[in-house]
Parts: C-alpha cells; structure tokens; sequence
C-alpha cells in the first residue's frame, strides 16, 4: 500500500515553487514542506502581513527556508497582472506552481473584475494567473501546474454561459462546486493543449480530502451564522484531518517522480476524506471536453490573457 509522505519529497533545491493562498491552513503547510525540501518558495497571499506570520512559521520549522512574500488578489486581474510581472522581473524560470488558493460557500458578492466571487477567485483568478506565467514555466525542466479542486466538483454544474449563475440563481454551495468542477475541467484542458504544442509543463490536479482548515468557517462567520460556525468546527474536530494531511495530495502531484499530466491525485481513506495520495477519479463530467473548452474560450474572453496553447 502507497503511504506517501512529505518525508518522500524528493531533494527541490534550486527549484522555485509559487503557492498561492500560502498564509494558512494547506497553502502554508503546501509551502513548509516545499521549502524544507530545499525549494525557494514564493508565497503569494492576499493579505502581505497575514503572508509574513506564515513566513515566520515556516522559517521556526524550517530555519534554512528560502521564503519570498508577495501580495496578489485572485480576486482582481489587475492585482494578478501586478504580481505576473514582479514575478517574472525577479525568476526567470518557475518549476512548481500551486493553485490553491481558494473561497468556500461565500454570500453572493462580485469581484473587482464583475465575476461571481467563488469562480472569480477559484477559477478565472488562476487561469489568469497561469496564463501570464506560462512562458516561466516552460522555461523549467520538466515544471507542474497544480490546481487544488474539491471532493465538492461532485455536485458542480458548469455552465459557460452562466458562470455568475445570474439566470440560474445564486446559490453559495452550488456556486463553490460549480467553481470546483471549472478547476479539474481547466487543469485537464491545460493538459490537452499543452500536450498538443509539446509544451515540457504537466498540468495535474489534485484535492486534499476532509482537512480541518478555516475554509468551513468563513461563510458561516460572514453570514453570522452560529449555529453553522458550531456544526462546522464539530464536523472539523470530528472529520477533518490536519491542513499538513490535506496537502499531501498537492505536494504529491508537484514533486512525485510517478505522476504525469492530466492525474488527479486525493486521499486513499474511506470517500477520499482522509488517507495518503494516490491517484483518484474525478466525476465523469470533469472529463466532458466540450464542456472544457467552452469554458476555456470564456475564461480567456472575461480574463483577457492569451494563452500561447
């Protein structure tokens, strides 16, 4: 049986890895594990100060870190253009880029750009994201994108031509999973194309499981719902397996010599909730490549990024 491990991380020095969502729960234990591996990682948070204390954290654990914070708002594509051009003035090259930033079951809100606020954020902010990174990651050897979905993409609707769910309704967990199913439907179109121009860039995904991370608890808390606050640190306590378990499928999928590109990789325990990675299958629409490319068109119309694939 596979019991993979952050120990079996192979040696990343002179790699450089970005992780964004990196200030807490599996962005920062993603970002730990990768830098005590020897990686040069960029955390790349919304809040700089919230990606200090990561940074402090991580340096008490892994003393010889090589730790680089930068602000960036997924939630803004000017924000996300600011930061693609920082990066790209200071690495010339990045091996390891982490998607995993991410918004749960949020009240219905806008991002800067007018996007439905969890598929600005979870997706179109990452494609945007990768896009305008694409040429420092083909400027690695052998370099992985990994986009962190949800054991939720089960219950995703995907419609490109309704992705603020405006004619169908807003509705916050149908709006996180539909946001999540964008996620594994973007991460194997990536594959497909990069693939195709034989790009050296795998695109892999991969989702953590049940982990006790604060994800649960931000709608509830902007809801002022108690009594959702108190079920789901229950179901936490209960269910969740720590931030440092829930990321081991993402740093499987970034630095496990067997996985290749277009993988999906979760937990072996019961459902996936828990366990150590393996390689899983996502829903069977996930794969509905009509579908992927639909929305790959109107990710590139809304974000305005050129993807040279």
């Amino acid at each position: 049986m596979n019991r993979w491990r952050a120990a079996d991380i192979p040696e990343q020095t002179g790699r450089v890895a970005l992780v964004t969502g990196a200030a807490d729960g599996i962005g920062r234990e993603t970002a730990a594990a990768l830098a005590g591996a020897g990686a040069t990682v960029v955390l790349a948070c919304r809040d700089p100060a919230r990606g200090r204390a990561a940074a402090a954290a991580i340096r008490r654990r892994h003393a010889a870190g090589a730790l680089r914070i930068e602000a960036v708002d997924l939630a803004d594509l000017a924000s996300v253009r600011r930061f693609a051009g920082r990066f790209a003035r200071a690495h010339g090259r990045l091996d390891l880029l982490i998607n995993n930033a991410g918004v749960m079951a949020l009240p219905e809100r806008r991002t800067a750009d007018g996007f439905e606020y969890q598929i600005g954020v979870n997706h179109l902010g990452h494609f945007a994201l990768t896009g305008l990174l694409l040429d420092r990651l083909s400027a690695a050897d052998a370099a992985r994108v990994v986009t962190v979905a949800s054991l939720k993409h089960r219950f995703g609707v995907v419609d490109p031509a309704d992705l603020d769910m405006v004619r169908r309704g807003y509705d916050p967990r149908a709006a996180y999973a539909q946001s999540k199913l964008a996620n594994l439907l973007f991460a194997f179109e990536l594959q497909r194309r990069l693939a195709a121009v034989g790009r050296p860039v795998a695109s892999v995904a991969a989702h953590p499981g049940y982990a006790a991370t604060d994800l649960q608890l931000a709608g509830p808390r902007e809801r002022s719902a108690r009594w959702h606050i108190r079920a789901a640190r229950l179901a936490n306590a209960l269910f969740g397996q720590s931030a440092a378990r829930g990321a081991l499928p993402s740093l499987y999928a970034a630095t496990a010599a067997s996985v290749r590109g277009g993988d999906y990789i979760g937990p072996d325990g019961p459902r996936e909730l828990w366990g150590h990675p393996v390689r899983v299958r996502p829903r069977r629409n996930a794969g509905c490549v009509d579908v992927a490319r639909a929305l790959w068109a109107v990710s590139l119309a809304r974000t305005g990024v050129h993807y040279p694939v």
